[in-house]
């Protein structure tokens, strides 16, 4: 589904009212809400959104399970952090248990090792379907989404949940869902906005298939619903809006 908003302001008001609606009926459904936070800079407002009222008061968060979509391999206090950012604008502000909430980031593994163990964190938290009740993702400039960038051969993995790799032009290691476990979902949320994205989001959602240059085409849930929050900058270029 394509939503369509004036501004940041109102899509990430339309993104917290999604965050509640989908945790409000996974507690009812289940006892528990299970979620996969994004990085960069798209989802800063919608974590200060939450953070406060009237968001944060219509949420159990002591039933939330925080988990993330990638993460740059730093540690937590580092300024490049997706956690860092997450517990500074949302998750300082609100009662999650500490041990329900899960850092892609250990100073007792290697990268690749960690991805093994988060896979574990994985399958005790969401057993074995993996499946998540909303993932958030943003899209880069590039096409790229969550740490699966373009012509990487993570692109490529169908059997691994987690995987990190070396991203050479970043020189740093990277750790991410891999596509296969994204799909999983019950809801993916991208949170997409600005002009400079609008080609190549004209691109991901109305041009050919070309996965390996647009990982973003690579995120079509398998039983699930996909919404793609959008500014009228970036959204400038769509021709044709696909549900």
């Amino acid at each position: 589904m394509i939503q369509i908003f004036k501004d940041i302001e109102q899509l990430s008001i339309a993104g917290a009212e999604l965050f509640v609606q989908t945790a409000q009926k996974a507690i009812q459904e289940n006892g528990r809400f299970t979620v996969a936070l994004t990085g960069g800079s798209s989802p800063v407002k919608l974590y200060s959104l939450l953070a406060k009222k009237p968001y944060a008061q219509q949420i159990e968060w002591d039933k939330v399970f925080v988990f993330w979509g990638d993460e740059r391999w730093v540690p937590l206090d580092d300024e490049k952090s997706n956690a860092k950012m997450a517990f500074e604008m949302l998750l300082n502000h609100v009662p999650v248990p500490r041990n329900q909430i899960f850092p892609m980031w250990s100073d007792q593994f290697t990268p690749e090792d960690f991805a093994d163990e988060y896979v574990q964190s994985l399958q005790q938290q969401l057993g074995t379907s993996l499946q998540f009740d909303l993932i958030l993702l943003g899209m880069g400039d590039d096409g790229h989404t969550a740490s699966l960038f373009p012509g990487t051969d993570v692109l490529q993995e169908q059997s691994a949940s987690v995987k990190a790799y070396y991203l050479a032009p970043q020189q740093m290691y990277r750790i991410t869902l891999t596509a296969p476990l994204i799909n999983q979902a019950k809801k993916i949320a991208f949170i997409v906005y600005g002009s400079n994205k609008a080609q190549v989001l004209h691109e991901v959602l109305t041009g050919n298939e070309e996965l390996a240059k647009y990982p973003s085409q690579l995120i079509h849930p398998l039983n699930g619903e996909t919404f793609w929050l959008l500014d009228e900058a970036v959204a400038s270029s769509l021709t044709d809006q696909k549900d």
